[in-house]
């Protein structure tokens, strides 16, 4: 598979987009796939999650040897041992894909199971620092997901409020020597500039170098992220196709062909671009649906074709998704730009105007023909915080299914455009209720959060081992200080 920057097309393989995270043009790298439907949702090869990464992962992530990707299925596999490790369960009529059932207790802990095995063998034995800025979640599991690995270390910036405290508890409690988190005074946005700034600052990089380190990161602009995360929804596909993999009974074959709409809780529009790639590789995706809190900024843009941040930034009982300035936006400029068609000269023109626009203007428009292509398969919805924790008492009372804040923004966003429709709606649940206590009790009205998962439990007994906050413009000090 060949993979090339938004901006200026450099050509790069899988494992050097792994190691390096961001293009050295201060682009993403994104495979070059066109719509394609070499999917068979009944082959018994893709009903469940470790032959349904080996599926995307031989298409997608062909450069790396077979033996490294069947190490990372495995590692997946040895951390999710559950036989069924994302459970697509149907609730108030809704397909609730399950994806927290890790560690961490966030749809996160999938991928970020599986990078440090792609992260090593991309080094070639060379160290890297791994930066990662976090509005939450990514923060704790990419520090589960590389404590202890060698030749890597890795640093998160996490908002010092906003957060929740299980949230803060699973980024301050890790002990191991390679991991560090830094809360800062500011907000996500702010951390992911300062990485992102990082990254194309050749000084610092320079200065990295001189110390035997590259600098590579774990959030979703790093293709090691990303691709992983697709195999889910080729999986919740196959399922709700009748090939359940022998979890139980086969679900009902939806009718229209297969398709099934999708639902996901947006931050950086890394899950939803995974379902989407979903889509590129077959999967019969028919809609994909933004649900946003407040932040709104992205159901707004796949409602106009115009992203605009705004001046207001809100924190919200859905901290994940706390998020105005969204990376992965960029992959899917440049796809409906040209790059779906092949066409990457204009793909790259476009979405470097784009980007320029944000940087200089605060916002940028789509192109004619990329809004048809944004509106025919994109829909957005908002869930206010008050509208989220009804939605939370809404689906206790009619499915008896607790929800945490980002799913409930979900469901209660796919009632509002009148899902399920004529298909299957899957709703990604991408948190456990059990990381939002706060927000729980005051939703539910009674602790309802009676049997945490030992993972959660334990978090309580362990001493703070990550102390370390600073203002955002010193965040370059807590990256040079670990060289």
């Amino acid at each position: 598979m060949k993979y090339v920057s938004t901006r200026k097309g450099i050509e790069a393989t899988a494992p050097e987009t792994v190691f390096q995270g961001l293009a050295p043009d201060g682009g993403l790298y994104v495979p070059v796939i066109g719509l394609g439907s070499d999917v068979t949702l009944n082959d018994p090869n893709l009903t469940t999650l470790g032959k349904a990464e080996d599926f995307v992962l031989s298409r997608l992530f062909g450069d790396f040897p077979e033996e490294v990707r069947k190490s990372a299925i495995d590692r997946l596999s040895s951390r999710f041992p559950a036989e069924d490790p994302v459970p697509l369960v149907e609730k108030d009529g809704l397909h609730m894909l399950e994806l927290f059932h890790g560690k961490t207790g966030a749809f996160k802990d999938v991928a970020l199971s599986m990078l440090p095995v792609f992260m090593r063998h991309a080094a070639g034995g060379r160290r890297v620092l791994v930066l990662t800025a976090t509005s939450g979640d990514t923060g704790s599991a990419a520090m589960q997901g590389f404590a202890g690995v060698d030749g890597t270390e890795i640093v998160v910036f996490y908002p010092a409020t906003g957060t929740s405290r299980i949230q803060r508890l699973q980024m301050t409690t890790p002990a191991e020597a390679n991991v560090h988190a830094v809360g800062i005074r500011g907000n996500f946005d702010d951390a992911q500039a300062a990485v992102k700034r990082i990254f194309a600052d050749p000084a610092i990089r320079a200065e990295a170098a001189a110390h035997g380190i590259t600098l590579s990161s774990a959030n979703s602009i790093n293709t090691g992220r990303l691709v992983p995360q697709i195999a889910y929804y080729v999986l919740a596909g196959a399922k709700l196709n009748g090939t359940d993999g022998g979890y139980g009974t086969p679900a009902p074959r939806p009718k229209d062909g297969g398709v099934f709409d999708v639902v996901v809780p947006s931050g950086n529009f890394g899950n939803i671009l995974a379902a989407y790639y979903a889509k590129l590789l077959g999967s019969p995706i028919r809609k994909f649906i933004v649900a946003s809190n407040v932040n709104d900024v992205l159901a707004r843009f796949v409602k106009t074709g115009i992203y605009d941040p705004g001046p207001n930034f809100t924190v919200t009982n859905s901290p994940s998704m706390d998020i105005r300035k969204s990376s992965n936006v960029e992959r899917l400029l440049w796809m409906i730009s040209g790059g779906l068609d092949g066409d990457i000269e204009r793909a790259c023109a476009e979405t470097t105007r784009m980007m320029k626009n944000l940087a200089e203007k605060g916002r940028y428009e789509l192109s004619e023909s990329a809004k048809g292509r944004l509106f025919a398969d994109f829909e957005g919805g908002v869930a206010t915080p008050e509208e989220t924790e009804a939605e939370m008492r809404r689906m206790r009372e009619a499915a008896g299914y607790l929800v945490d804040p980002h799913t409930a923004v979900a469901t209660f966003v796919a009632k509002k455009l009148g899902l399920p429709d004529g298909a299957p709606c899957v709703v990604a649940a991408t948190a456990t209720p059990y990381k939002f206590p706060e927000t729980c009790l005051r939703a539910y009205g009674e602790d309802v959060l009676v049997a945490p998962p030992p993972s959660v439990a334990e978090l309580e007994k362990l001493p703070i081992a990550q102390t370390r906050v600073c203002d955002v413009d010193a965040i370059d000090g807590e990256v040079t200080r670990l060289f």
